[in-house]
């Protein structure tokens, strides 16, 4: 079965650590037979091992990482395909990889815009 684990950056302030939640039950809405758990790359719990543990227990046999992140910083580009690749050798049954940043994207204006107030 396959899942997806959305990562984002992690945060010292609870708030921003619960938007993963948010973003996880939104797309479980759009995907209702999908297996979709948040965590985050430091700072707070679920940690990304955390999260891949969650996935497989709830029968994950595909594991896509996606980070909740826009550009292609260090994070996204380096930190987390290591530490998911770290993570994925304690599970050589179950296929785990990491997807790209969010990037730019035409949905992406409608969204700053409507933030911004401007129509």
């Amino acid at each position: 079965m396959k899942s997806l684990l959305i990562i984002d950056h992690g945060s010292k302030k609870q708030a921003a650590n619960d938007m993963i939640n948010d973003i996880v039950a939104l797309i479980k809405s759009k995907q209702p037979n999908l297996i979709v758990v948040g965590s985050h790359m430091e700072l707070a719990s679920p940690t990304i091992e955390d999260g891949i543990h969650d996935c497989i227990k709830q029968g994950a046999t595909k594991i896509i990482a996606q980070p909740f992140m826009l550009s292609p910083g260090r994070h996204t580009t380096e930190d987390i395909p290591q530490m998911v690749a770290e993570i994925a050798k304690k599970f050589p049954n179950i296929d785990i990889s990491t997807s790209t940043h969010l990037g730019v994207h035409p949905l992406l204006v409608d969204i700053i815009l409507e933030r911004a107030g401007i129509e």
